[in-house]
């Protein structure tokens, strides 16, 4: 039985402009086809589970020819998978959408197609500019600025000047001179503004803008990176005017997220919402202990513990979805007092129904075996449900107290992560992260695994604590440290640093 192929739009990069229906159809797919200018944020979205396959299509380095990526889309889908045809922008704007479906229909394969929001409105709109405005036009043209080399235009450049409307160009950068000629020899004044918009909605989103006569020139003062779009119309001198993408607190900065994948979505919204392009790195995941029978005898007989302690969200989770798997009534903890490090943890606590009664502070394992200590008068027996490999600072100050019973059961293990995706590395190396966020010691050492041979001095390490910093700083990277050890604090102290940088 034949499987089904759906052509999908992933947007400009910005993962917050790819569809909620893109999404879905990505979030279940087998087998997934991608372009390169697929931006980051969606390939993260990309289930660990699909068969990828990178045809990387750029300017005149084709890692796959139309021709062969049409042949594996009609493989894929007549071995009965669920095949994602992954493009950048929109698949029927200049991306050889309408090819790919012939072939399909000849094979009598079922298609759906997933418009995406196009770099041709999306990306001057980050830069401010209206591709359309009652003032200055009423019509919009979108042109492919790619030509066969050694062949010239086949544009009718006098036609365009004709409907003085506004003028986006598509993969027109090498051409950019000619394109610029022949508007003007066509009639076009040199005096009309135009733009040239690199990497729209990244952290590396640059233009230049400046007149038809003058823009080639302007390129090679200024220097622009592709992949970049050229803008021609009276819209364009409302840049300046219109721009906000570049006055966001974190706008301008590429920031590497390293929490497990469960627990990452919620800091990197945080991160976009401020303007950041977030590169998404689950350097570790949790698995929770298979075989615990030390835990079920603890849950068995809950009655017996005065403290139960939680150090983490994953800790919280995995606990009561052990009560709830071995059929153990939670009113087994009325007389159990709670204790957490964190307001993560606490937020974890709450949405079961339970509030701690113990939250110190300074969110670290310490701070809080020093406080509990001060709760206990040396009678009582404490549960720690944790990670295998956790902190032995807790366990030493709760030990200060001569006659605490405290059994503290792994409950979870902390396993280091890799992806094939995106080269970590090698975005090091260029120079594209601009800080990299820590939210615990063992992602820390999840990064050092998953990201080798790198110059760590030149990581700039934003972390959630001390301990955090502690590990970081061992590799020898740069550190700040949150005042408190939340994620808004996180992004906070994110905010101060890059501001102190603008300045």
């Amino acid at each position: 039985m034949a499987g089904k192929v759906w052509l999908v739009g992933a947007g400009p990069s910005d993962p917050g402009l790819f569809t909620i229906k893109g999404k879905r159809v990505l979030e279940e797919a087998e087998v997934v086809v991608y372009d390169a200018l697929v931006g980051q944020g969606v390939l993260g979205m990309i289930p660990s589970s699909a068969k990828l396959i990178d045809v990387g299509k750029r300017a005149n380095r084709h890692t796959m020819p139309q021709e062969e990526i049409n042949q594996v889309l009609v493989k894929e889908a007549l071995g009965g998978k669920k095949v994602v045809r992954l493009k950048g922008g929109d698949p029927f704007l200049f991306g050889r959408g309408g090819e790919e479906l012939e072939l399909l229909k000849k094979n009598g394969i079922p298609y759906e197609v997933v418009p995406g929001v196009t770099s041709a409105l999306s990306v001057p709109a980050y830069n401010g500019i209206p591709v359309t405005h009652r003032d200055f036009c009423s019509s919009l043209h979108i042109i492919t600025g790619h030509k066969r080399q050694g062949q010239p235009y086949d544009i009718d450049f006098e036609a365009l000047v004709r409907t003085r409307g506004t003028l986006v160009f598509l993969m027109g950068v090498s051409s950019l001179g000619d394109i610029c000629r022949g508007l003007m020899d066509a009639g076009m004044n040199g005096d009309m503004p135009a733009a040239i918009l690199q990497k729209g909605t990244t952290a590396r989103q640059k233009r230049i803008v400046a007149t038809v006569a003058d823009l080639e020139k302007e390129v090679e003062l200024q220097g622009i990176e592709t992949p970049a779009i050229i803008v021609v119309g009276k819209v364009c001198a409302l840049a300046d005017e219109f721009s906000w993408f570049e006055d966001l607190p974190l706008a301008g900065n590429k920031i590497l997220v390293t929490r497990p994948k469960q627990l990452m979505s919620v800091m990197s919204e945080k991160l976009r919402k401020k303007g950041a392009e977030v590169l998404e790195l689950p350097a570790i995941r949790t698995e929770p202990v298979r075989t615990n029978e030390k835990l079920k005898k603890c849950l068995r007989d809950m009655k017996q513990y005065q403290w139960v302690v939680f150090t983490s969200p994953t800790g919280v989770q995995v606990f009561f979805d052990k009560l709830k798997e071995e059929k153990i009534d939670i009113r087994s903890l009325a007389e159990t007092k709670i204790a957490v490090i964190g307001q993560g943890t606490g937020k974890a606590l709450e949405d079961r129904g339970f509030y701690a009664d113990l939250m110190p502070e300074i969110y670290d394992g310490k701070t809080l075996g020093a406080a509990l200590a001060k709760e206990c008068t040396g009678t009582e027996k404490i549960l720690i449900p944790r990670a295998r490999m956790g902190s032995q600072e807790l366990l030493a100050e709760l030990k200060t107290v001569k006659g605490v019973q405290i059994q503290d059961v792994a409950t979870y293990d902390t396993v280091y992560e890799t992806q094939e995706l995106i080269d970590e590395q090698k975005e090091f190396k260029q120079g594209n992260i601009d800080y990299a966020v820590f939210t615990s010691a063992s992602t820390v050492r999840g990064f050092s695994q998953a990201v080798k041979n790198i110059d760590y001095t030149k990581v700039k390490a934003v972390c959630i604590g001390k301990q955090t910093a502690a590990a970081a700083a061992e590799l020898g990277m740069q550190t700040a440290v949150a005042r408190m050890a939340t994620m808004d604090s996180v992004v906070e102290c994110l905010e101060e640093l890059c501001s102190t940088e603008r300045v």
